[in-house]
């Protein structure tokens, strides 16, 4: 019963990272940045990473689904996007919150804001290992990708601080609330799975299993020999790749 309830809480948990959720709230603080806190350079870096880091984190998985590029020995198959999505979004978006609720105290709250949503990303990325669906060392590529917009971004030249405008928080909230229990199963994963088929021209994706599924042995060079010709079928058949 207990291990029911942890795999329904942290599967609500991996929700908030979903592209379809966050993407719509960074446009919005984008926007925020722009209008109120007269950031547009900002605005800029920080969308324009978010693309960059989509395209990185698309072509990894693309890499292993349509190609087998993984790595066994770190059970890596491509970089979590929910883990880089939310590193990259969660941050700024704090502090956007944080600075709409402060107003000319915005810049001794930025940190917290910039911390929380550092906070609540890295246990995004914990939940996409705890229902099984990514491992240590994909969230730990997602976080550190996402992680690296935030950090883009937050060298962008910004405006001092505006007066309150608290409709940004009152949106955002209310955005995330009403899209947790009522968004669709995102479609992320289907989407790529099918480029990556369509570029490599297989018909079945790699899975994780063909990463970490064990070689053939070599044969043995000491062993006895043998005149007889191995047939097809044999060990170094019995798993084609």
């Amino acid at each position: 019963m207990a291990l029911m309830v942890s795999m329904v809480l942290w599967n609500g948990v991996t929700r908030l990272g979903e592209a379809q959720i966050l993407l719509p709230a960074a446009l919005l603080t984008a926007l925020w940045f722009v209008w109120r806190d007269r950031s547009p350079r900002l605005a800029a870096v920080w969308l324009g990473g978010i693309v960059v880091a989509t395209l990185v984190t698309t072509a990894s998985k693309v890499a292993f689904i349509g190609y087998g590029l993984g790595w066994a020995a770190l059970d890596y198959t491509g970089v979590s996007g929910h883990s880089m999505f939310a590193a990259a979004i969660y941050p700024l978006t704090g502090v956007a919150l944080v600075s709409a609720a402060a107003g000319l105290q915005a810049a001794r709250w930025e940190p917290l804001g910039l911390l929380s949503g550092a906070a609540l990303a890295t246990v995004v990325g914990v939940s996409r290992v705890a229902i099984g669906v990514h491992s240590w060392s994909e969230v730990v590529a997602g976080l550190l990708v996402g992680g690296a917009v935030t950090l883009l971004a937050t060298r962008a030249q910004r405006a001092p601080p505006a007066r309150h405008s608290l409709w940004l928080p009152v949106v955002v909230c209310v955005w995330l609330g009403s899209a947790l229990p009522y968004a669709p199963p995102s479609p992320t994963h289907g989407w790529v799975t099918q480029l990556a088929l369509a570029v490599s021209g297989r018909s079945q994706p790699y899975t994780r299993a063909d990463l970490l599924a064990p070689r053939a042995a070599p044969p043995d060079s000491a062993g006895p020999t043998s005149s007889t010709p191995q047939r097809r079928g044999d060990s170094d058949f019995a798993n084609p790749v």
